[in-house]
């Protein structure tokens, strides 16, 4: 499928979706952001099962079962542990990506899924509990890896115009891997008690299929020639992806970047930190990342069963109203995919958040007001839906797309760090605390998320700008003026100085500053 290049009035170029880009972010997503969707809802479904298996397990072993409190801690083990996998994977991911490259992360750790596979496959033939723990702490290790190496990588590889669309398409598999284990997880499928190890397990066949097929494409360009300086090897993966364009506009850009970082290594952690210039780009990484799973999106698929089921949402239709959810996360993921380069990314955020902190306060009152209104039951079914969507037009996929864009190829491994790691623990906070919270505080507990949700839609309408069509550079120039302005204010008295508005982010008109006719200059 050939390119075409179009430019347009302004004199920049602008390029078509190719099939090269396309099918690396089907192959991507779909051997690795579709298992962190999956491995988030593999665990409703068998959840009674599963539990069964443990208790059975310990009378075997000493003769005695296990207390309702210490199966619910031992299941709460399970759910939260692939959490803790991904904190260890998002926790490595810099070294990763730096040395064997984006794709090479990607193709590399597929072996990971295959050994959870055998873990958890066989964990009931070798009557073995921890198999399982352990085989969800290596798909949380894969997926921790996953979900920042994918959209790095389609973030390097795609034009500026269609960032945002490729970015946004790990979210579509991840809502459609929860969509596959919430069918799978059906009882006329997979949802029986004999099948529950081949549900855990199947994970392995879309990797089997990436792992096929994705070698066969280039690395990310950016990579080859800022990282490896391997100019042929860039021109070719360009060539690759961008067809019969010019792709010299392409070089020129990155080669404006790679020369701004001559004197800069890839920053660690700490230093990243400890890097007063890129402070607001982290402070926002921050945000988003704790909001993106505080926002309690987890909460609602780890135990949407047992959610439906306070609902009073009869037993027989618990299972078929949760697979009709992930319909909605899928509608919604398209939404956001072919609508971001067109609205942008703020928006997005901020209404996905916003959508999704009112149904939580929803949920609250419906399941207040269900002991003497039956019908808000649905109220509160209704309220879930529009949490999902909420979450899977913007808040699923736009944190990581906007976590590469903040910052320049020296920063970014060590960005993905930090937002991987807040994000991965935010994750295992939910899924240990929620039973325990929603025991304690019942329906009150979703007031939390809601606040949280709140929060960060403020946040992100007053400090993170629109970076919808913006080079890497660009991004970058416009937080460095953001810094410029506040470093000026607190040196020079307000009375002295005259600030021409351009936007609501701190920015000065033409990138300048005006001082009083009566300042000396010395």
């Amino acid at each position: 499928m050939a390119e075409e290049v179009l430019i347009p009035p302004s004199g920049k170029i602008t390029s078509h979706l190719t099939a090269s880009l396309l099918a690396v972010a089907f192959l991507t997503s779909f051997g690795s952001s579709m298992l962190y969707g999956y491995n988030l809802a593999v665990v409703n479904s068998p959840a009674v099962y599963i539990k069964d298996f443990y208790n059975k397990t310990v009378v075997g072993r000493n003769g005695t079962g296990l207390s309702e409190d210490t199966l619910t801690l031992m299941y709460s083990l399970t759910v939260s542990v692939f959490a803790v996998g991904g904190l260890l994977g998002s926790l490595i991911v810099g070294m990763l990506v730096t040395r064997y490259g984006r794709k090479g992360t990607v193709v590399n750790t597929t072996v990971l899924v295959f050994i959870a596979g055998l873990l958890m496959g066989f964990s009931r033939i070798c009557g073995s509990p921890e198999m399982i723990i352990i085989g969800r702490f290596i798909t949380g290790i894969h997926s921790g890896i996953s979900l920042s190496v994918v959209p790095m990588y389609l973030g390097e590889i795609a034009p500026k115009n269609l960032r945002g669309f490729l970015g946004l398409v790990p979210s579509i598999f991840i809502g459609t891997g929860v969509f596959v284990a919430q069918i799978l997880g059906l009882h006329e499928l997979l949802g029986k008690e004999e099948h529950w190890p081949l549900f855990l397990s199947v994970i392995a066949v879309p990797t089997f299929i990436q792992l096929m097929l994705l070698p066969w494409f280039p690395e990310s360009p950016r990579y080859l020639l800022i990282e490896k300086h391997n100019i042929h090897a860039t021109i070719r993966a360009l060539k690759w992806y961008r067809a019969k364009c010019n792709i010299q506009a392409e070089i020129e850009e990155m080669q404006e970047e790679q020369r701004s970082l001559l004197s800069v290594e890839t920053l660690s952690v700490w230093k990243l930190m400890l890097d007063d210039t890129v402070r607001w780009q982290v402070l926002s990484v921050v945000v988003i990342n704790i909001g993106m799973q505080l926002s309690g999106i987890d909460a609602i698929w780890f135990y949407t069963n047992s959610i439906f089921e306070n609902a009073g949402i009869p037993a027989p239709e618990i299972q078929y109203t949760t697979a009709g959810t992930g319909i909605i996360e899928i509608i919604a993921g398209l939404i956001g995919c072919f609508t971001i380069e067109k609205l942008g990314r703020r928006p997005l955020m901020i209404g996905g958040f916003t959508v999704m902190g009112i149904c939580s306060t929803g949920i609250t009152l419906a399941l207040i007001l269900q002991a003497h209104l039956s019908f808000m039951r649905y109220v509160s079914v209704c309220c879930v839906v529009g949490i999902i969507a909420g979450f899977c037009i913007g808040p699923a996929g736009v944190p990581f797309l906007v976590t590469a864009e903040l910052f320049k190829q020296s920063h970014r491994p060590a960005a993905y760090i930090i937002g991987g790691s807040l994000n991965w623990l935010s994750n295992f906070t939910v899924g240990f605390v929620f039973p325990f919270l929603q025991m304690s505080a019942g329906a009150y507990c979703y007031l939390v998320f809601a606040t949280i949700c709140a929060s960060v839609a403020v946040y992100v309408y007053i400090v993170i700008p629109e970076t919808k069509n913006k080079t890497f550079m660009e991004i970058s120039q416009m937080f460095s003026k953001k810094e410029a302005v506040l470093e000026t204010q607190s040196l020079i008295h307000v009375d002295q100085l005259k600030l021409r508005k351009l936007n609501g982010y701190g920015g000065l008109e033409h990138a300048s500053v005006e001082f009083d006719s009566s300042l000396s200059v010395p």
